[in-house]
């Protein structure tokens, strides 16, 4: 059988003492579309931040595999470089770096020499071109007065440039309006029709429906209190507009 695959198995996590994460099994496979929803305080970010190694929140037991590596055992900056890639509910604004100098690094950081400074900018250029963004971003300040869509698309923006194996999107939608939201979902669109985001695997995170009506997702993972309650398809998520999530907790309440 093949490791290929996110695969999170009875994963327990706690912040600052308190358990959170209550034993999660979920697998993000390649080139497919998982959304995580729940209400607030659910652990849906607690998730993101677990797999990414963030030192806020203990993992206390179970496993995180990509494509057959230990992710646990590595080291956050490790994570990224093995294809791990987490898109933030709230970017942190850089003034002073540029965002053209910061896509480079961070380029350079994960595939050391692979694109001289040139080419480097022709890519960049072809993946500003893809998502419909003007070329003068490359020369602002990272985040540094940017509106949330802007903040938003930077992020597909890097996104599309490291080209991860797997890209965990943590409520890329809150704040968003409507056309902001919809451009945010033309450029996951996007770069999941490019050769390079093709087998991208994504985990995307949100309260509302709202961004799976531009991406649909082809699994849907309900999370209430620490636990993944309920598991379907697209029609899933518009469930829960209408119903919310009371109904839900209801019908699940059994499971300890």
């Amino acid at each position: 059988m093949s490791e290929r695959g996110l695969r999170i198995q009875q994963l327990r996590a706690s912040a600052g003492g308190t358990q959170i994460l209550k034993g999660i099994d979920l697998e993000v496979e390649a080139g497919r579309v998982h959304a995580l929803m729940g209400p607030n305080g659910s652990g849906k970010s607690t998730l993101a931040f677990s797999l990414t190694g963030h030192p806020g929140f203990k993992v206390e037991s179970g496993s995180v595999t990509l494509d057959g590596a230990d992710v646990l055992a590595m080291a956050p900056d490790k994570r990224a470089k093995a294809g791990l890639f987490l898109s933030f509910q709230y970017p942190a604004a850089i003034p002073g770096v540029k965002v053209a100098n910061f896509l480079f690094a961070a380029r350079q950081a994960l595939h050391p020499g692979d694109l001289p400074p040139a080419k480097f900018r022709a890519l960049l250029l072809e993946k500003m071109d893809l998502l419909d963004m003007d070329p003068s971003f490359m020369g602002r300040y990272l985040n540094d007065g940017f509106s949330g869509g802007e903040k938003k698309r930077l992020e597909m923006l890097q996104l599309a440039m490291l080209a991860p194996k797997y890209a965990v999107l943590d409520e890329t939608d809150s704040g968003l309006d409507v056309d902001a939201l919809r451009a945010v979902g033309e450029s996951v669109n996007a770069m999941r029709a490019s050769e390079t985001g093709k087998d991208t695997g994504f985990l995307i995170i949100t309260h509302y429906p709202r961004i799976l009506q531009y991406v649909k997702p082809d699994v849907v993972h309900i999370m209430i209190d620490g636990r993944i309650v309920k598991e379907g398809d697209a029609e899933l998520a518009q469930r829960i507009e209408r119903e919310g999530y009371d109904k839900i907790r209801e019908e699940t309440a059994q499971i300890a």
